[in-house]
């Protein structure tokens, strides 16, 4: 192994070898950059897993570039060249607009999972643009484009690899040109996957139908998915193709946080244990904090994270009211979840419009004001490459002790949202936060309650997924209480690019 720039340790040496060998067996050799066409059939499943720390993401990223300088293209989901349909191909993708976003910043080219499966159609002028900055074209001239603009986009697309991103830095918006998208009909070639532990059957399935040859990166320790009985889509496969990092390299800098979420891996270990070790870590570091009561400053950028859904309805309703929110309006800067999309058939691009913008479930949003049209709203999509769209919602405010949810206002159809304030421990995965809360009294309760899961106490694995979302600073809160804000909620720190109009709000619906 001679094509890392970096330092593995022996267990991501292995890893590396073990992908490069399956790659070499798909026709894509990394020791001689020498690429052969795909084979019919391509070479299966090969899952990397590992704890949090463990330098999954590291390897991921160095694989990115090894592929990349064999001559392998990226195809991510914001514009896929017409030149590379020939060619051997690349997609790393993530199941939420956050996880990939993270792995965006470390220069990886991710994608969502769902935004794979639809293509972007390109205005032929500012195409010319995206095949220059994927290196398939010269420099171009564009009316209305001067040379400063266009230099702003290839710095930008040079650290961050959007296209989207790096029209946004020559002040173009989405609207101006991306005309359309339309489903992906033919099947890719080679797929990573980061989070893997949130697929489910189906999603697997789907997947392994549209990449011949598929690499997973994920966590045993976290939640698996609902309704898949404690199991994770990679568990079934063979010993030989799942491989386990086992050293944790985050540690090294001394990160509390991982020392605590790898605590949880001691069968000996009792809540009360945990919560005693929380608090004599949270005297001699400021990274953890022992905290008596919820910061509400902080819900409106980075939810709470619980475990049951009256507690997270509570916490809603809690911080709406000391933020004066009245019943029949969101106030600009709340946050959302987006629960789907309430679109018959017949409406099928618009749904493709609006889930190709971010919009899918479990996507986080920020309310920033009404849209031109009643039932229409202007929203911020936290981690999406164009974030800030324009489009018909409908908003559900559940209230504790009431079955039915109150709906301040709603289109006739479009995507549907819950409050974001407070997030169950399931729906936070694959998000990470700089700081992230996590109310201690549930994963209490679920202590209490002996449940198990995949032969671990369910309120470890909850405390493991609660508390590795936390990039920097944990706040550990064991009272139901709330703080009163510091501030109102905000935007102006959203207020980069203005709103991109979707098609569907042009139309009737």
């Amino acid at each position: 192994m001679t094509t890392q720039s970096v330092t593995f340790s022996d267990d991501q040496a292995s890893a590396f070898d073990a992908v490069a060998d399956m790659l070499r067996g798909c026709g894509v050799n990394l020791d001689d950059a020498l690429l052969t066409p795909p084979q019919s059939g391509g070479s299966g499943v090969m899952a990397v897993i590992g704890k949090a720390g463990s330098g999954k993401t590291l390897l991921l990223a160095e694989l990115n570039h090894a592929l990349e300088n064999a001559g392998v293209d990226v195809v991510s989901g914001d514009y896929e060249s017409r030149k590379r349909r020939d060619r051997r191909s690349l997609a790393i993708l993530a199941p939420t607009n956050k996880a990939a976003s993270v792995l965006r910043l470390r220069g990886v080219p991710a994608t969502t999972i769902h935004r794979i499966l639809y293509t972007p159609v390109y205005d032929p002028e500012y195409e010319r643009i995206a095949e220059w900055l994927s290196g398939h074209g010269d420099r171009p001239e564009v009316e209305g484009i001067s040379d400063v603009a266009l230099d702003r986009a290839k710095a930008f697309y040079a650290g961050n690899k959007s296209i989207p991103g790096a029209m946004a830095a020559a002040g173009l918006r989405g609207s101006d040109f991306i005309t359309g998208w339309k489903r992906r009909e033919d099947p890719l070639d080679i797929g990573f996957v980061d989070e893997s532990s949130m697929l489910d059957d189906k999603q697997f399935e789907d997947l392994k139908e549209i990449f011949p040859t598929l690499f997973l990166f994920g966590d045993p320790a976290q939640l698996a998915p609902v309704k898949q009985s404690g199991s994770m889509v990679f568990d079934a496969l063979p010993a030989p193709r799942k491989l386990e990092l086992s050293r944790v390299h985050r540690q090294d800098a001394d990160n509390p946080i991982l020392d605590l979420a790898h605590a949880l891996g001691d069968p000996t270990l009792e809540f009360h244990d945990f919560e005693r070790m929380i608090e004599d870590t949270a005297k001699r570091d400021d990274r953890v904090v022992w905290g008596q009561r919820v910061e509400v400053d902080l819900m409106a950028r980075s939810p709470v994270l619980v475990w049951r859904n009256a507690t997270r309805i509570r916490l809603i309703n809690a911080f709406r009211s000391v933020h004066g929110a009245p019943e029949d309006a969101l106030l600009e800067g709340e946050p959302l979840i987006c629960d789907g999309i309430e679109l018959p058939m017949k409406h099928r691009k618009k749904r493709l419009d609006l889930e190709a913008r971010g919009l899918i479930r479990g996507a986080q949003v920020i309310y920033l004001g009404p849209g031109r049209k009643p039932g229409f709203s202007r929203l911020h999509v936290m981690g999406a490459e164009d974030p800030q769209v324009s489009a018909a919602s409908i908003v559900k405010i559940e209230k504790p002790d009431e079955e039915e949810p109150f709906i301040p206002f709603a289109a006739r159809m479009g995507a549907t949202f819950l409050h974001g304030a407070a997030v169950t421990i399931h729906k936070a995965q694959g998000s990470q936060w700089d700081t992230v809360q996590v109310f201690a009294p549930d994963l209490f309760i679920a202590a209490r309650m002996g449940r198990m899961e995949a032969g671990q106490a369910l309120w470890k694995r909850l405390a493991y997924v609660a508390i590795t979302r936390a990039q920097n600073r944990l706040i550990w809160v064991v009272r139901n209480r709330l703080s009163k804000p510091t501030h109102g909620l905000r935007i102006d720190d959203l207020r980069a690019t203005p709103a991109a109009p979707l098609t569907l709000e042009s139309e009737e619906i």
